[in-house]
């Protein structure tokens, strides 16, 4: 209902008072400068910066050349700080000249900006091909360490991201659940304390991740969370009396120690073997010199429940504990196996790398050396309460090959599986029923770990490790 009032000669209309007034219009978003940089790490990239009003999110439209339709790509959006921000645009071409245009959201709808070139430059001559086959790849792209690089390839092969390191990344280079990559670069001196790297998505270093308590860390696994806070392994060295077991009176006996290390750089989880394990758990032969490598922990992992698997190659085990009180949950394989292995020989399997679970009751992993003729991805049911493991899939590449290190195993959607076989040099996706479908042709050298990613802007996220 609305009211006149008359002032003289003019007619005033006036609204009631429950009515609500009109919202005032919302203004457009407003671009102010945009630049676009290259990127001292990665060639196939490009840094845009930007500062805009009225904005709270922006992104980046481009495509090679004039062309506009078929290659055309969007960045995915990056919230503004203030009135900046600074969007990464990856996975470009080498040598190629883009036309790209900034892109400004906010209440009042969206502004495209004026189009700016930029030219990639060609990549480092250092850099491998590779080439590639399959019928039938899954999504996304392939992570791993190389010679200097760490570097992530597509389904065709073509190299769409990389990151050079001066003494390289330490064999392991790995996408976490936070969104960024780490690797453990080595150093010059082989005496010193070796802290991991975390980089975001345009290479640049973040932060380093070591052990406390002064101790080594193992380049062979990491996990990062999103809250800052970190799981690594690390070396605990004790001077140890092995004269009865053969060995030496004073051998340095190295095991590998669990931590879990605030974002603060807290200690918040300490477990040694040194406090769980004998060191007859070792074979009598690995005993007699004057250094022992005990355990030799190479990967760790969240089982569903919260509670951490552990994978100790040198014990030929895998090891449940309890990641709030430290105690060991079960023990799998080797001289202290409390399981019954059905579907496979004894040992089921030895030397074993990447291991991971990757749902309730199941564990993969790559046993490199139960059959000493062949390296196989290995998939078994674990019934917990009656200690029974069931061999449910096992893939091995064709013809066999074997690696005595290295190598990875991990879990992708639709019963896939990728698989690196270390030294071997072959990496591989198999469907569910041992089917390759996606392979990288050739000897890809050392791949240590091979990891599946959905993004190059986020790896890691929402990606099985």
């Amino acid at each position: 209902m609305r009211r006149r009032a008359i002032i003289g000669s003019a007619v005033l209309i006036t609204g009631c008072a429950n009515e609500p007034a009109a919202p005032a219009p919302q203004l457009l978003p407003a671009i102010d400068a945009v630049t676009v940089n290259a990127n001292t790490h990665n060639s196939l990239s490009a840094i845009v910066e930007m500062s805009v009003r009225r904005a709270d999110s922006v992104a980046v439209r481009f495509h090679v050349g004039d062309m506009t339709t078929a290659l055309n790509s969007i960045t995915p959006v990056v919230h503004t700080t203030g009135h900046a921000a600074v969007i990464p645009v990856l996975g470009l071409l080498p040598n190629s000249r883009y036309t790209m245009r900034a892109v400004a959201y906010g209440p009042g709808g969206s502004v495209i900006g004026d189009p700016l070139e930029f030219t990639t430059d060609t990549l480092p001559s250092d850099l491998p091909q590779y080439g590639v086959s399959g019928p039938d790849p899954s999504p996304g792209y392939v992570v791993f360490a190389v010679g200097q690089y760490g570097v992530a390839i597509d389904n065709t092969g073509r190299i769409v991201w990389y990151r050079r390191f001066p003494n390289g990344p330490g064999l392991n280079f790995m996408a976490q659940p936070n969104g960024r990559y780490v690797a453990r670069p080595a150093t010059l001196d082989p005496t010193d304390v070796e802290p991991w790297v975390e980089l975001d998505p345009l290479g640049n270093v973040t932060r380093t991740l070591g052990c406390a308590l002064d101790l080594q860390s193992r380049f062979h696994d990491l996990i990062s969370e999103p809250d800052g806070a970190y799981w690594i392994m690390c070396d605990e060295t004790r001077t140890m009396d092995l004269a009865s077991v053969g060995g030496f009176a004073n051998a340095r006996v190295t095991g590998t120690a669990v931590q879990r290390i605030g974002a603060g750089g807290a200690l918040l989880f300490h477990w040694t073997p040194f406090d769980h394990f004998a060191i007859t758990d070792l074979q009598p032969a690995d005993l007699t010199g004057a250094t022992v490598n005990w355990t030799h922990g190479n990967a760790l992992d969240f089982a569903p429940d919260g509670n951490m698997i552990v994978s100790f190659r040198n014990l030929g085990e895998v090891t449940k504990i309890n990641t709030s009180t430290g105690a060991v949950i079960w023990r799998m394989g080797g001289h202290r196996n409390q399981f019954t292995f059905v579907g496979s020989p004894v040992p089921a399997f030895s030397r074993q790398h990447g291991a991971r679970a990757p749902a309730s009751g199941v564990l993969l992993l790559l046993d490199n050396l139960g059959d000493p003729g062949e390296s196989r991805a290995e998939r078994y049911v674990v019934d917990e309460a009656a200690r029974t493991a069931l061999l449910s899939h096992s893939y091995g590449s064709i013809p066999g090959v074997v690696t005595q290190i290295g190598g990875s195993v991990q879990s992708l959607p639709r019963g896939r599986t990728l698989v690196s076989f270390g030294t071997a040099g072959r990496v591989e996706e198999y469907d569910a029923s041992g089917r390759v479908m996606w392979r990288i042709t050739g000897n890809a050298g050392y791949v240590f770990r091979a990891q599946r990613i959905m993004s190059l802007y986020s790896p890691g996220v929402e990606t099985a490790r």
